[in-house]
């Protein structure tokens, strides 16, 4: 396969492990001799140990063992940053071009055809469902998640472990709130500077519908109509977690059938949690690689990043007389945020409410399911315990986070809730009860 091919779904070799086997050779052997990346993932600092022990001083990684190649793969939870730092990401065809995310997602994907993918991976892949139950039960779900035995047999079934915090589910989804709160309005907010569609994502549906109620006060006191697509599906990330690249696009697919007319009719796609908003950005198309596919990659935004855009054109509204402020606020870039390479939009944006907003950019090493199951736990803590001592040692008014799973681990590890930079605007205009 050329360079330009490496890492495409849709290209005939995609699946070949030959193939994929001789491009991980070669990108490793670049890896090793840059190691840019040795401050990231355990994929790095175990694949660098695994070359430093048994090299001869040849610099020939080829020796690495099948079963060497699958722990590296296995240990990427796909977070980006390597991406964004690597001197060698695709540009402009050159024989150091290399992608070590999209490899790493390759060779899971052929992995996953295989056979070497848990099942419990595949049963945590069906959100939609998962939340469709979860949220009709949502009180009696909420209470078993803290029972020892229902837990252990959670960990048993998915691999879910057993002394880490799970997001809660909501009674009243977000699609149930905007539908009623649609048919009760007597009058309609004017929408003076367009409209948007919004993708909600799983997480916002199912488990915290306030960050949409959050988005839809605070885009609406702008002049900004919402919209709520009929037929959306979770964005499918948790798929390609689990290497099911099928499904993945079968998910792709519907979303892009149902946001591409919005788009066509003159709205931006905007997305209020990062995975899914770097997903429908850059999976979709190269996973369908349709023209309706790429439009709808065009024009999606992070929900601050498309406030902040606005701004520029058009100041927000400023008047925060009637809200809650914060003098003080912590807020954790997330991986899958900085990997859009939009720049701290979330940031500028609680900054106009006059907060004093510091950054902390260190990774929650979640990563959907990746760092909640039980063989990761450790790594996972390990990756993260920066974040946690940054925040504890923070002492701000709040700390804030755009990424619900992240916000969930920042919970468990210092017994801070974090919210989201949109329920801080909704606060500061005084709607956070929308």
């Amino acid at each position: 396969m050329t360079t330009k091919n490496l890492y495409d779904p849709l290209a005939p070799a995609y699946f070949d492990a030959t193939d994929a086997r001789s491009e991980r050779d070669r990108t490793f052997q670049i890896c090793s001799d840059c190691r840019v990346c040795v401050r990231f993932c355990p994929s790095f600092k175990d694949l660098f140990r695994m070359i430093d022990t048994r090299d001869d001083g040849a610099h020939d990684v080829s020796f690495l063992s099948d079963e060497e190649h699958r722990q590296v793969v296995d240990e990427c939870y796909q977070c980006k940053l390597c991406y964004v730092v690597c001197p060698y990401t695709p540009g402009k065809e050159q024989d150091w071009v290399i992608d070590f995310p999209r490899l790493m997602l390759r060779s899971l994907a052929i992995q996953e055809r295989a056979g070497q993918v848990s099942k419990g991976a595949k049963l945590l892949a069906r959100t939609d469902l998962q939340g469709k139950v979860a949220t009709s039960l949502a009180p009696i779900v909420n209470r078993t998640n803290d029972v020892g035995v229902v837990r252990a047999l959670m960990q048993k079934t998915t691999g879910i472990a057993k002394d880490r915090l799970l997001p809660t589910y909501d009674r009243v989804r977000f699609g149930k709130w905007f539908r009623r709160r649609e048919r009760g309005r007597l009058t309609t907010t004017p929408a003076t500077r367009g409209h948007v569609a919004m993708f909600p994502t799983c997480l916002v549906e199912y488990q915290q519908p306030s960050i949409g109620r959050a988005l839809v006060g605070v885009y609406e006191r702008n002049g900004i109509g919402c919209d709520l697509p009929e037929g959306q599906v979770c964005c499918g990330m948790p798929w390609l977690d689990a290497g099911d690249t099928e499904r993945f696009a079968q998910h792709a697919r519907r979303n892009v059938e149902v946001l591409a007319p919005e788009v066509k009719a003159g709205k931006a796609v905007v997305v209020p949690q990062p995975t899914c908003a770097y997903v429908v950005k850059n999976e979709y198309r190269d996973f369908l690689g349709t023209d309706d596919a790429r439009l709808v990659a065009e024009h999606t935004y992070d929900t601050s990043e498309y406030l902040m855009a606005r701004h520029r054109e058009e100041p927000l509204d400023a008047d925060f007389s009637q809200g809650r402020m914060y003098e003080t606020i912590t807020w954790q870039a997330a991986c899958h945020y900085r990997a859009q390479q939009i720049g701290p939009k979330s940031r500028d944006l609680m900054a106009l409410t006059g907060a004093r907003v510091t950054i902390v950019e260190r990774c929650s090493a979640i990563d959907g399911t990746w760092g909640l199951r039980a063989e990761n736990v450790e790594m996972a803590r390990k990756i993260a315990k920066p974040l946690m001592e940054a925040v504890e040692k923070a002492e701000t008014d709040l700390v804030t986070g755009d990424c619900h799973l992240s916000n969930t681990a920042i919970r468990e590890a210092t017994g801070q809730a974090p919210s989201h930079p949109l329920e801080v605007l909704a606060r500061a205009y005084g709607i956070e009860e929308a």
